[in-house]
């Protein structure tokens, strides 16, 4: 796949520089749990480490609601990264989608928008449509949006903050949620126990809910299981798992094509089954069927009213092109 226009790829080299001299922690032993503030803003997030580390993805034959597409399981290496406590929420979200405007939590009324490199990536359209469908915006996940907005959300993040973030991969995701575990869940195999630990069709009132207000995993992550499901940095593939060898390093589906990519983690309308540790679902052209624009938005999915993201950073910075890559998959223009 060619690299975007030179302008783009120019930026992300810019990025790349930016982000290398603002580098600390260079090796796992110092990474540490950090709370940071979007600059400008009084808006902040939460991340914490996760360890590097091996496990099977996928689920055994034998797994209550298994799908085929959950296996060969295979035994991959993660690499230490970062990830965020807290699926994004509009709070974080809206300073990016609306950023052409003061946003509503700027600290000192100043605009944060004072960094050239933050600047000059790509800005989403306005919505035409009130982004939360009515179902609360403070504290609330960011929904509604394209996997293209959520990359650019995390190249801006990274403009404005020196760190790279990205969208996690099907196995880093994966390995975050089970947080060592082998069960169904991160919790255990009973699903009866599933209410304390996630947000879905039995117990969300029929709409996503405030972020961490269940129990979370042992790794210190929350709503893992449900309230929203997370787009993943994978194209989706229903027999991707096979061509994992065993022992791979990093294992990642690059999409080839707009439709589908992964989202992982099940949402407030979803069963328990679509809730579990391995369960995977993809992107749907029907997301955007009411969207009355010709050609369909590229940063708004108005009827994805379920699906949201959260945040990694890697702890082994790449390179520029990687950058690149990972902010523009190339394939999200229809």
């Amino acid at each position: 796949m060619a690299l975007a226009a030179p302008f783009e790829f120019g930026l992300s080299t810019k990025l790349h520089g930016f982000i290398v001299s603002n580098a600390t922690e260079v090796a796992e032993a110092e990474m540490q749990r950090y709370t940071n503030t979007i600059p400008g803003t009084n808006v902040t997030y939460e991340m914490t480490p996760i360890r590097g580390g091996e496990f099977l993805i996928g689920s055994p034959d034998g797994e209550k609601g298994r799908n085929a597409d959950e296996g060969p399981q295979r035994r991959v290496r993660i690499q230490p990264f970062w990830m965020g406590v807290c699926e994004v929420t509009w709070d974080e979200y809206e300073v990016f989608l609306f950023r052409s405007h003061l946003p509503r939590r700027v600290a000192n009324a100043v605009n944060p928008y004072t960094n050239s490199i933050a600047d000059a990536v790509a800005k989403p359209s306005h919505p035409y449509v009130e982004p939360s469908m009515g179902m609360g915006r403070e504290g609330f996940p960011a929904i509604n949006m394209t996997q293209h907005a959520a990359n650019k959300y995390c190249q801006w993040l990274s403009a404005c903050t020196g760190h790279y973030y990205r969208l996690p991969t099907e196995a880093e995701w994966e390995y975050a949620c089970r947080a060592g575990t082998t069960n169904r869940y991160s919790f255990g195999d009973d699903e009866k126990l599933l209410g304390k630990y996630g947000w879905f069709e039995q117990n969300s009132r029929s709409k996503y809910q405030r972020v961490g207000r269940k129990y979370p995993n042992a790794w210190g992550l929350y709503d893992m299981h449900g309230n929203v499901a997370e787009w993943i940095l994978d194209g989706y593939k229903a027999d991707a798992y096979s061509d994992i060898p065993n022992g791979a390093i990093e294992p990642f589906v690059r999409g080839t094509r707009p439709y589908p990519h992964v989202v992982r983690g099940g949402s407030w309308r979803d069963d328990a089954t679509t809730l579990r540790s391995a369960s995977r679902q993809y992107s749907d052209p029907k997301w955007k069927e009411a969207d009355p624009c010709l050609p369909k938005s590229v940063w708004h999915m108005v009827d994805a009213d379920f699906v949201g993201f959260r945040i990694v950073r890697p702890l082994r910075i790449p390179s520029a092109e990687e950058m690149h890559r990972a902010w523009n998959n190339g394939v999200e223009l229809e």
